[in-house]
């Protein structure tokens, strides 16, 4: 008998709170029957994650496995994206923007020594009679 292709699926990673198991929110976008509007469908599984690796709002791949408990039928298959890292960090372009966010910036001008108040006009206040 010939099994079928396992289903690959990517999402973000809303719990780890459990010992090697994560819950993954997958979203799709559907289009509606009748009023033809697109519609985000969200829907939760809970995978497998051996070594403990995922944190919350991790972009992750999971895999369609045997069931390893009452309700988990998932497995981690790789991390995407850590939660919290911009998207291609790893490109040279990525690299040249932080450089550039990092350095002075030219088109600023330099920050103006603030002006000094004359003393003998600040101690005697004017009065009016």
């Amino acid at each position: 008998m010939v099994q079928g292709r396992r289903r690959v699926l990517e999402g973000r990673v809303t719990s780890d709170r459990m010992d090697k198991t994560i819950m993954v929110e997958v979203q799709r976008l559907r289009r509606h029957p009748r009023y033809e509007r697109v519609v985000r469908r969200r829907k939760r599984f809970m995978a497998h994650d051996e070594e403990n690796t995922c944190r919350v709002g991790d972009l992750v791949r999971i895999e369609e496995s045997r069931p390893l408990s009452r309700r988990k039928r998932w497995r981690l298959i790789a991390v995407l994206t850590r939660a919290g890292e911009r998207r291609g960090a790893g490109t040279p372009a990525a690299a040249a923007e932080a450089a550039v966010e990092d350095s002075p910036s030219a088109a600023e001008p330099a920050a103006a020594e603030p002006v000094a108040v004359a003393e003998s006009a600040a101690e005697e206040p004017e009065t009016q009679e």
